[in-house]
């Protein structure tokens, strides 16, 4: 299948290259030429141009956008929306609002244009480890991209079935759904992101707590020196707090100890602010999702061993790189 993929950064690149790997024809974009060429070599076609883009693809076209949400995604669906043409597909793929899907969908229907979101969780090691992929939209352009979708998820790999999900007709244990009408995609991964929100706190505060238990403010008998990094490699091992987070968390200590190279000025992405919005709207409560999103505001001000810890996290599933507070080095 051919398909074109607008967004060379972390995530498009390599879901580029997970797709020219299972035998499809990727047309690539990015604003950065460079990025273009890398793909080039790899196999991809380029594009210096939208209309290029469009033009290098067979009828009904799909194309898949990986850029940032907000002001970018809307001015690359206004252009798309008059290159594109009936029946063809537009997936956003980022993380954007929920709501301006159901908008942006609306606007490119009355050009006979399909839109989905596509929730997309796999970070920096999707490549490898498959994406996890939350699909909203119409059942009819979901069905036709479902090459790609199987492509880009994880498949069943080595996870065990769930019991009693025997007769499951579900594409969920392949690592891609259709969630649902347009905007449920991006609702799930919105979630999802709130979600790992709380998971990551709650690793970050447990080890600031082991950090800090060998404090001179406390008695000398109740005083204890943990390595945090032999800690994190023992809970990764039959704990039932273990998880690929925990993975990553084990390595970046791995990897610096003291956690030096990070400030533990700690951003948000916009996903948990909008899943504590939604919890608003919904009148449900959402005690952990909203105080561990606080805590990313107060690090702004002030930063601990665990605030580090979620910057160490996040460069380590992500590649994020935090930005440095003012007056640091």
């Amino acid at each position: 299948m051919k398909i074109a993929m607008i967004g060379l950064g972390k995530m498009g690149a390599n879901m580029t290259r997970r797709l020219l790997k299972s035998g499809h024809e990727v047309v690539v974009y990015d604003l950065n030429p460079d990025n273009v060429a890398h793909l080039v070599e790899e196999g991809a076609e380029g594009a210096a141009s939208l209309e290029e883009l469009a033009s290098r693809l067979p009828a009904p076209r799909a194309v898949w956008m990986m850029v940032p949400a907000g002001d970018i995604v809307e001015q690359t669906v206004t252009a798309l929306a008059k290159l594109l043409e009936s029946s063809d597909i537009l997936i956003d793929g980022g993380n954007s609002y929920f709501k301006d899907d159901v908008r942006r969908a609306e606007l490119l229907k009355e050009r006979g244009i399909h839109y989905l979101d596509v929730g997309t969780s796999g970070g920096t090691w999707g490549i490898e480890r498959g994406y996890s992929l939350m699909i909203g939209g119409e059942q009819g352009p979901v069905q036709r991209l479902e090459p790609i979708f199987a492509a880009l998820a994880p498949g069943r790999g080595d996870i065990p079935p769930t019991p009693n999900r025997d007769n499951s007709v579900s594409t969920a244990e392949l690592g891609y759904l259709h969630c649902g009408p347009v905007g449920s995609g991006h609702f799930v991964k919105m979630v999802h992101n709130g979600i790992e929100y709380g998971l990551m706190q709650a690793y970050a505060e447990g080890f600031d707590i082991l950090r800090g238990a060998a404090s001179e403010s406390l008695p000398e008998a109740y005083r204890y020196h943990f390595e945090s990094g032999e800690i994190a490699e023992l809970w990764r091992r039959g704990s039932v707090i273990g998880s690929w987070l925990l993975d990553l968390t084990a390595q970046a200590l791995a990897e610096d100890p003291e956690l030096s190279n990070y400030s533990g000025y700690v951003t948000d992405s916009g996903e948990g602010r909008w899943t504590v919005q939604a919890a608003v709207e919904e009148a449900v409560s959402a005690d952990v999702l909203t105080a561990a999103l606080y805590a990313r505001f107060r690090s702004r001000q002030e930063h601990t061993f665990g605030e580090k810890m979620l910057s160490a996290m996040r460069r380590q599933f992500g590649g994020h790189v935090e930005a440095k507070q003012a007056g640091t080095s």
